[in-house]
């Protein structure tokens, strides 16, 4: 296939993201272009008022930043309250698919970017990047591999047409198995990449992260369906997905005002640590999209499989990066790149599994 015609696939899949069912919002649409204004903007609030940017460091409690942790929550909360996890109930319909992303979600991932990471940053690229930051980034990269994606899966799989009970039941079981398989996978890795692991802020960070926002958005979700419907969890999803994404925004400002003098200083970091972001995202995509058709699972169900493999939850991946290693850290930014590039390079894998469903098909049994 011609990358011409694939990136022709992407623009279109992007023109017509509006009108697909849910479909992708203005804001999450053009989400890259955000974080790009929110790097130029943290770079100079950064420069202009350093005191300010002081003081916000300085809000912490037991190593947790109060100002980022309210964000964080913010952001991660309405993400959650899409989840049901009574849809565990339909993983045995698609057993094989759901034993595809399983195994790529936490099998592969995260330990296919340690790798990476390790090879780009810590010895091919090492001597470009600054000075003794090179661990610091691996580590930020495998917080980011470790936490499967989970609001921004259901609007890749509606652009692809994916199977909607396999998407809501994969995603609720990733969630369910992040809560005890987190803390003890990022432990394991980041002892790898030897990087020190401060067990009692990770686990802290699970706690905050993980394990209350999951049972406040369960709890919410539930007195909202039972007095309204879901009619009524609509029109409140409606109405935090802004607030959601702001959280987000505000956080990246003050990721890059912090991280303004060491950006300033090495321009390329931001593309460097790009690279084996981009490498695992085509990798584990290719990968569970293959294993799929090998298996003979539909694709209907394999497309989403692919993009389930393939996307993280970003959110939590920064929250863990702050807590575990403060917001002037270079795993910080390294979490951030990801927000980066997510939409794009997900939006090319939606343009690829689309344009390849002949080819699928042709070698599916299923």
């Amino acid at each position: 296939m011609r990358p011409a015609r694939v990136w022709s696939d992407m623009a279109s899949v992007t023109a017509d993201a509006a009108s697909a069912r849910p479909g992708i919002s203005f804001f999450e649409r053009y989400l890259s272009l955000w974080v790009a204004l929110c790097i130029v903007v943290g770079l100079g609030l950064g420069h202009v008022l350093p005191s300010l940017f002081g003081s916000i460091a300085s809000a912490e409690v037991a190593n947790v930043n109060l100002v980022v942790a309210v964000l964080i929550w913010l952001m991660i909360v309405p993400m959650l309250l899409k989840i049901d996890f009574a849809a565990l109930g339909s993983v045995r319909r698609h057993w094989k698919g759901v034993g595809v992303t399983l195994f790529i979600n936490w099998a592969v991932k995260p330990f296919s970017m340690a790798l990476l990471g390790t090879f780009f940053l810590g010895y091919l690229f090492a001597p470009l990047l600054p000075k003794g930051e090179a661990s610091a980034y691996i580590a930020g990269l495998i917080l980011l591999a470790a936490a499967p994606c989970t609001a921004m899966v259901f609007v890749w799989s509606n652009l692809c047409d994916g199977e909607p009970n396999f998407t809501l039941s994969q995603v609720a079981l990733n969630d369910l198995i992040m809560v005890f398989a987190f803390a003890p996978l990022v432990g394991l890795l980041l002892g790898v990449a030897s990087v020190t692991v401060p067990w009692d802020t990770l686990l802290l960070s699970v706690g905050l992260y993980i394990v209350v926002p999951v049972v406040a958005a369960q709890l919410l979700r539930r007195a909202v369906l039972a007095s309204g419907g879901q009619a009524a969890l609509d029109r409140l999803l409606v109405r935090l997905g802004p607030i959601s994404l702001t959280a987000l925004l505000a956080t990246l400002v003050l990721l890059f005002g912090f991280q303004g003098e060491a950006i300033i200083a090495q321009p390329l970091v931001i593309a460097l640590i790009a690279v084996p972001i981009l490498i695992q995202v085509y990798f584990n995509a290719g990968l569970a999209y293959w294993l799929s058709r090998r298996f003979g699972v539909a694709w209907c169900v394999a497309a989403p499989s692919a993009l389930i493999g393939a996307s993280n939850f970003f959110e939590l991946a920064v929250a863990a990066a702050i807590s575990l290693f403060g917001l002037k850290s270079g795993a910080a930014l390294a979490t951030v790149v990801g927000v980066l590039v997510e939409v794009p390079v997900m939006l090319s894998v939606v343009a690829i599994v689309k344009r390849t469903r002949g080819w699928y098909e042709q070698g599916s049994i299923a």
